[in-house]
């Protein structure tokens, strides 16, 4: 819970921080940052909900499990395809500078966000149709622990997304790649600019190596069961150490990868955090008088 509020309060400060500066708006990779912060405080929020009520309760209704599990996974797919949305971002505006405005607007970032989220919410969608096709509806009001292989339970939901995953990861992996051998050829003939060049290769790594990261959250629980198997005694310890790896550790790269490695907005950012600390200290002063 102490890293879950502490992430969301960095998270938040970002938010607030490109809210409050208009021109922020203009500039297609601040918009899909933003929407990386909010797509991860959303979901960190809701896995650390159903971690802690599979501890406190264990079972809950399936009707109130099956929105939660949703969205949990709505953001979980989100967050690949807005990495592969800000390397290409990054590829274009390092290998095409003059026509990058023009390729890059707002409205087609939007309409990126956009169909990003309509792909991201396919896979829990058909995973609910094939479940009201095959069950009676009756299973939504039994309690169960609040998982997704527990709420969706048939065999062709496992094969479907057996499927997805291979397509949807290939394809991200595919694009890292192919932009960060774009940016490498672009450093190689560059005569001018190489920092930015430079940064753009460092961002589009950090990207490669948050989307491992995020295939974490795909390989570990099917690793967790064998596990608490072999060690039974350890049970609690193997979950909150999958916890940890799966969706703690790549929720700190985001900040990490614009709002310190950016100059620009880590400038706004640094003096909204230091205006808002002025503001805290003479409210605690006047407090303990």
């Amino acid at each position: 819970m102490l890293v879950w509020l502490t992430l969301s309060v960095l998270n938040g400060s970002m938010v607030k921080t490109f809210l409050k500066h208009s021109f922020f708006y203009d500039d297609p990779r601040y918009i899909m940052f933003i929407c990386m912060v909010i797509n991860d405080t959303i979901q960190l929020t809701l896995v650390t909900t159903l971690y802690v009520v599979s501890y406190v309760f264990f079972k809950i209704l399936a009707s109130v499990c099956c929105p939660l599990v949703m969205t949990a996974v709505l953001t979980t797919r989100a967050t690949p395809l807005i990495l592969a949305g800000m390397a290409v971002e990054r590829y274009l505006a390092i290998c095409f500078p003059l026509h990058y405005q023009q390729i890059c607007t707002i409205s087609r970032t939007l309409l990126l966000v956009a169909v990003v989220l309509f792909l991201s919410a396919a896979m829990p969608l058909t995973d609910l149709f094939i479940t009201l096709a095959k069950e009676p509806v009756a299973v939504f009001r039994e309690s169960v622990f609040c998982d997704q292989y527990q709420l969706f339970r048939d065999r062709a939901i496992y094969y479907k997304n057996c499927a997805f995953d291979i397509v949807y990861f290939s394809f991200v992996f595919l694009t890292l790649l192919f932009t960060y051998c774009k940016i490498m050829l672009a450093a190689r003939a560059a005569s001018s600019d190489l920092v930015s060049v430079r940064k753009a290769r460092n961002t589009v790594l950090l990207h490669g190596f948050q989307l491992l990261l995020c295939l974490l959250a795909f390989v570990v629980p099917s690793l967790q069961a064998p596990l608490i198997a072999l060690f039974p005694r350890f049970g609690v310890e193997i979950r909150y150490i999958n916890f940890l790896l799966v969706y703690i550790i790549p929720r700190f790269l985001s900040p990490m990868i614009y709002g310190f490695r950016d100059e620009k907005f880590r400038k706004y950012w640094a003096r909204h955090i230091t205006c808002h600390t002025q503001r805290v200290r003479p409210a605690l002063k006047f407090t303990q008088r």
